[in-house]
């Protein structure tokens, strides 16, 4: 089976996104198929702000390392770390070389603002055209981060403008509507990616007809909070609240 084989409607990949080798080494050894790295993780860890384009070399780094564990790997590339969409399709191939099978691409700006349409258009067209084979995950944020969404269609525009540019599947995080999300995997003809909301299921985005279900950031907030946690309870004298797998586990993910 290959990688966009994994979407499907009614039955969504599940996809963990990491920001270094050990947990992805650990979450393959636990079974699961495929990776996502995470902008925000990869980022933090090198000290620099989200996307940002120093971290453009810390990415390729950690693609670079997680195409050795055998595991589908789809890379969070946020803009492209470009505005050009001939650099934006150059790191494209670059991960595709490596071993990486899909791209998220993203419309979002610092600011708050989304990229022109046909610009964003472009980029993708830029990709998909010099790597036909990626499946680009086109990742709209008409959702995120507002407190007053519009309506579906805002999204709909734009991922359908995507589509016809190559993108081989939608991702609209900030979806949260069971309705806007059903309306939205229907009008697609490419498998819709939301993410993943606490107090709602996997199984309730499967029957929304959702084909991706990403983790995002929080596999990393989790991290930072229970690692920060393992330090205060020594400090209170609590109980450690997570068993953390020994050292001996850990050297064993990294023998290869």
């Amino acid at each position: 089976m290959d990688f966009a084989a994994l979407h499907r409607p009614g039955h969504p990949l599940l996809l963990p996104n990491v920001w270094e080798f050990g947990l992805a080494a650990h979450l393959v050894a636990r079974g699961l198929p495929a990776l996502g790295t995470t902008s925000l993780g990869v980022s933090a860890a090198a000290g620099h702000p989200d996307g940002a384009p120093e971290t453009r070399r810390h990415t390729v780094a950690l693609a670079a390392s997680l195409c050795t564990l055998g595991a589908f790997v789809s890379v969070d590339i946020a803009d492209g770390f470009s505005e050009d969409p001939a650099e934006v399709a150059a790191l494209a191939e670059e991960l595709s070389a490596l071993g990486v099978v899909g791209v998220n691409l993203e419309d979002g700006r610092p600011d708050g603002s989304l990229t022109d349409l046909e610009h964003q258009s472009a980029k993708i067209r830029a990709v998909t055209t010099r790597v036909p084979t990626l499946f680009v995950n086109a990742r709209t944020d008409t959702h995120w981060l507002t407190d007053n969404p519009p309506p579906v269609d805002a999204a709909l525009t734009r991922a359908r403008a995507y589509v016809e540019a190559g993108a081989s599947g939608i991702f609209i995080p900030g979806l949260k509507a069971p309705s806007d999300i059903e309306t939205a995997s229907t009008a697609l003809d490419v498998p819709l990616n939301v993410l993943f909301q606490p107090g709602r299921t996997l199984s309730d985005l499967a029957s929304l007809g959702v084909g991706r279900v990403s983790l995002g950031s929080l596999p990393y907030r989790v991290a930072l909070a229970t690692a920060a946690d393992s330090v205060l309870a020594v400090a209170e004298g609590r109980d450690q609240s997570v068993v953390p797998p020994s050292y001996s586990q850990v050297v064993a993910l990294l023998s290869s």
